[in-house]
């Protein structure tokens, strides 16, 4: 999509465009994540912010692997050792 002049209103709220907003898939009253990147200012939906915090724990934690069951087969051991 191009990018878009937008006006800054009173109390610095920024409206994005209805098109925008259709394919970020957000609505009126939704929470978005925003944030500083590289001097830009980014708006990312809740589920893409949960999407891209998933690829990057999957760098580090391969698929099908469960850290809770990890976790909880870890403390069990331990209290079993105890």
């Amino acid at each position: 999509m191009e990018a878009q002049r937008v006006r800054i209103v009173e109390g610095g709220k920024l409206v994005i465009p209805a098109a925008m907003r259709r394919e970020l898939g957000i609505n009126a009253g939704d929470t978005v994540m925003v944030d500083i990147d590289h001097g830009e200012l980014r708006v990312r939906s809740i589920a893409k912010a949960i999407e891209h915090a998933r690829a990057i724990l999957r760098r580090y934690v391969p698929e099908g692997v469960g850290l809770a069951d990890e976790l909880i087969a870890d403390r069990r051991a331990e209290a079993e050792r105890e």
